[in-house]
Formats: structure tokens, sequence, C-alpha cells
């Protein structure tokens, strides 16, 4: 792992971009002198490590106390991009403004993303605990199809939390029974692009025994702030 800048931030943390072979990221932590349990927070398919929502959501957890970490994974951000994938992402956005079915080529776009993500994820994560400032816990936070891969095939995961959760693949909705960690999971009640009860469904599949739903009127991004303070809570119980 290589940290190619360092920035110190207003609010207490320090922001350190790195790469890790092919691979990009950015490491939030608080400047504090103890090790700090670490929450990876992955982006939905496609998106930048840079986007907005997330850098904000990062900063905060990391000013709560946790280290946190993103990455541009395969076929994400600035990582290369497949001419299939940008075909099947065009096709995706055109089915679902027209009331197209979606789920085939949901499938084709996003069950690969996911499969050659978790690599990365774990490659990441080795790199990452062992660093000095970082110590404790894991827990995952974002995207719900790669944290169930990850909570599955990962067992330095304590603890997540997911959101939407309504276009998952079919490999991970079966993988959801075998997921027992604590969750958290929030649900956006009128998501223009995740069904609701597909939703529901997935959160009754989960195998944990301890598992909580958060559910807030509006669309897509309308996600309250106040459940970035619920998310740190919660990692708080299973983290520290």
């Amino acid at each position: 792992m290589q940290f190619t800048s360092e920035q110190r931030l207003d609010d207490g943390v320090v922001e350190r971009e790195f790469t890790l072979g092919e691979i990009p990221g950015t490491l939030w932590t608080p400047e504090s002198a103890a090790p700090v349990p670490l929450i990876l927070m992955a982006h939905n398919n496609g998106l930048s490590r840079r986007q907005s929502r997330l850098v904000a959501r990062a900063r905060h957890s990391a000013a709560y106390g946790y280290a946190v970490a993103t990455i541009d994974a395969a076929g994400c951000g600035d990582r290369p991009r497949s001419a299939a994938d940008e075909q099947a992402r065009a096709d995706l956005r055109r089915a679902m403004q027209t009331g197209e079915p979606v789920d085939e080529i949901f499938e084709s776009l996003v069950g690969p993303l996911v499969a050659n993500a978790v690599p990365d994820w774990q490659t990441t994560l080795d790199a990452l605990l062992s660093l000095p400032e970082i110590g404790g816990r894991v827990g995952y936070s974002g995207w719900t199809a790669v944290g169930i891969r990850l909570a599955v095939v990962e067992p330095r995961i304590a603890a997540a939390g997911f959101f939407a959760g309504g276009y998952v693949p079919r490999a991970q909705r079966e993988e959801a029974r075998r997921v027992t960690i604590p969750l958290l999971l929030l649900l956006q009640w009128d998501d223009e692009g995740n069904p609701r009860q597909r939703a529901l469904d997935l959160f009754d599949a989960f195998g944990t025994k301890e598992k909580t739903l958060h559910a807030n009127l509006g669309g897509h991004t309308g996600t309250p702030w106040f459940e970035v303070d619920d998310g740190n809570r919660f990692f708080g119980r299973h983290l520290k």
C-alpha cells in the first residue's frame, strides 16, 4: 500500500489517498494516537469513491472515531470498464425509463461486478489491518450486493449496514440466508430504483438473529442524515 497524498481536514480527520497495485482508495482516520476500528464503505455499482454523499458519510464516521476506507473496485470509478459493462448500463437505464423488465440486464451487469469487487476489498482489508492506527473489529457499510458476499466469505467482517436491497443478484439473495452477523438495513420507502417488496423480502431472508430495518419516506437519494448518526451508534455497539 502506497499513500500518495495526505490532508488534515477541519473536522479533526486525516484524509489519505492510496494505491494498492491497481486499486485506488481513500482512507479517513481521526487524529488519535490509539488504534480505532475500521469501516469499509462501498459505493453503489460503477460510482466513484469520490462521490460527495459517500465522502460526507466517511468523514462523519471518521470524526465519530472510526477509520473509514473506500476503494474504486474493479469496473467502478477510475478503474477501466469493459464495453460490455457500458452497454449493460445503457440497457439498464433505458429499460428502467421505459418500464421494461430489467432482471436479466441487471444480472449480466452486477453479478460480475460483485464477483470482481470482493477480492479487491479483501486485498485492501489485508493491507489496512497492517497499519498501526487501525485495530479491533471491522464493519462494512454501503452497497448491499457486495456486502452480502463479503459477509459470507470474510470472517473479519463483524457487522454491516446495507442500503436499499431491491435489486440484488440471485446469487447474493441465496447467500443472504448464510449471513449471520448483526445487520442494519436502510430502506427508502419511495425508492424509484429499488422495488420495496424485494427489499423487504431480502431483509426477511437474512439468516442473522440480530437485524434492524430503518425505513424512511422519500426517493433513492433522500436518506435522512440522522441515519448516519444511527449507523455510527450501530457500529459502536458491535465494533468498539
